[in-house]
């Protein structure tokens, strides 16, 4: 009995484990900390280029709408 209860012991113990590797992970995938810095590095450049095309822009925009002031004040 013993042999038996050990052998179907066994078995069990790897079908679990097999259906234990189908099952997908909702853990995230690691990512080494020499990869964020590199992406936070990428980010950082994106939003300093972006934060540059976009200065540019804020300050014809608020030249017009105080010029557009300065005029409706004087009439």
């Amino acid at each position: 009995m013993n042999r038996k209860k050990k052998i179907n012991q066994v078995l069990k113990a790897k079908v679990k484990k097999m259906n234990a590797k189908q099952q997908k992970s909702n853990k995230p995938k690691y990512v080494s900390k020499a990869e964020r810095a590199a992406i936070a590095a990428k980010e950082a450049q994106e939003n300093t280029a972006e934060s540059n095309e976009t200065r540019p822009n804020e300050t014809e925009s608020s030249t017009t709408e105080a010029s557009s002031e300065a005029t409706s004040v004087e009439s």
